[in-house]
């Protein structure tokens, strides 16, 4: 996936262009960029801004569309009417998802748009955002109003949307204590809630902005991207360190997200993947270490699926995403505390034989001995067959499979201390 981001240039790289390409390489994309303006900024304070002339404005643009299929992109800062024109000029066609995040002002002080750009801001760029993403002021300082009640709020919603956005999300609003709600409106209206964290931060508006981008452009739901921008920017703002002397910068800390993002890449583009897809589809799953439930295990929160000869992902990662898979790492877990990850595979004869020529430990259970009382009993099939495998093995196994039940599908999951080490068995199998 090729995502562009359009905006300016922080040498601190706690925002602008430098975080939206650390965001889109966390979440396996490949970052695009074009500078519409350099800017001189560090963690306390706000220097210069050079903006990029129209003529270098306009041909960073053209060259990339030239030579790279763009599935979404992000426009932040646009410093004066001439970059808002040209940017229009080029993107006023595109049919991909476009993400507005309407920077109007720094964490550190400095002004990022000129007052005299201001409608044409609203003109040109509003009405091409798939979705625009401001925050209180930035809502605020768009509509000309306050926002000190929900009427208000949905009031000022609405007059971004009249402005020409498809959907509008205005996030950081502290509508309880100690949550913070993003609004979104759309057709219909949603409050996105999450835990607040007591801090003020250099970044959160672009990793909000960048992840929601990514999320949209794999065809996921304006709802679905929202939910998925506000907790990857929690995560962001959580681990944010003090690197410089004054704001903290955030980061991007689930390392997780970004394996098992790569493995499931890496999986879509085997040559025979899709032959191994069972009539549930798959999911592949990463676990914190010692697992006490299922939203300790990382996991699709939809599946990746066939179609025709290719295979696409349902979903966004979660944790608690997934429970047939993940319920068979926290099975496995418990005697095997170094297995962590997992996916789920049709069951082939011809898959078995694979795994025993190359020496993978493969065990097996028999889900027609599953006593009634868990069968009956939801989700409790697949602990008690992962369970029953295990029970005499001295050394984690490979593989563990079943040929299925009356009503149930024949399958076998590939286990591994990593997601990177499952694709490199399903690797063996395939070849």
């Amino acid at each position: 996936m090729n995502l562009l981001s359009i905006g300016g240039s922080d040498p601190s790289s706690g925002a602008g262009i430098q975080s939206d390409v650390k965001t889109f390489d966390s979440l396996n994309a490949h970052g695009l960029t074009v500078i519409t303006a350099i800017t001189g900024q560090n963690t306390s304070k706000f220097g210069m801004i050079q903006p990029v002339t129209k003529k270098i404005l306009k041909n960073q643009m053209d060259i990339l569309f030239e030579d790279f299929t763009i599935d979404g992109i992000k426009i932040g800062m646009v410093y004066n009417s001439e970059i808002i024109r040209t940017v229009y000029n080029k993107l006023k066609k595109q049919s991909i998802p476009i993400v507005v995040d309407p920077v109007i002002k720094s964490t550190t002080g400095g002004m990022l748009i000129q007052k005299s750009a201001l409608a044409d801001f609203i003109k040109y760029l509003i009405p091409i955002a798939t979705v625009i993403t401001p925050n209180k002021f930035e809502a605020e300082f768009l509509s000309e109003s306050k926002i000190n009640s929900k009427t208000s709020l949905k009031k000022i919603g609405r007059q971004i949307q009249d402005m020409g956005a498809k959907n509008v999300v205005i996030t950081g609003l502290e509508l309880k204590k100690n949550i913070i709600s993003d609004f979104l409106l759309t057709e219909s209206q949603n409050y996105i809630e999450n835990e607040k964290i007591k801090t003020t931060n250099h970044g959160s508006g672009c990793n909000y902005s960048a992840s929601l981008i990514f999320s949209l452009s794999q065809r996921k739901s304006v709802l679905e991207s929202a939910k998925f921008a506000q907790n990857f920017t929690f995560d962001a703002i959580k681990a944010a360190r003090k690197i410089g002397k004054g704001l903290d910068i955030t980061q991007i800390s689930d390392k997780r997200i970004i394996e098992l993002s790569k493995a499931i890449n890496k999986f879509t583009k085997l040559e025979k993947a899709f032959q191994h897809i069972p009539e549930c589809q798959t999911n592949f799953v990463f676990s914190k270490k010692s697992p006490k439930s299922i939203k300790d295990i990382l996991g699709l929160a939809g599946r990746i699926v066939k179609t025709d000869s290719t295979l696409a992902v349902a979903g966004n990662l979660e944790y608690g995403g997934s429970r047939h898979v993940a319920t068979a790492i926290l099975a496995i877990n418990k005697k095997f505390p170094s297995i962590l990850s997992a996916i789920n595979l049709k069951l082939q004869i011809e898959t078995i034989n694979k795994l025993e020529d190359c020496e993978f430990i493969v065990k097996r259970y028999d889900r027609t001995k599953e006593p009634k009382s868990i069968k009956n009993k939801e989700g409790s099939s697949i602990k008690w067959g992962i369970t029953h495998a295990i029970k005499n093995s001295k050394k984690p196994p490979d593989a563990i499979f079943h040929k299925g039940d009356f009503g149930k599908e024949p399958m076998i999951i590939i286990f591994g201390k990593t997601p990177d080490l499952v694709i490199k068995k399903i690797s063996k199998i395939f070849s």
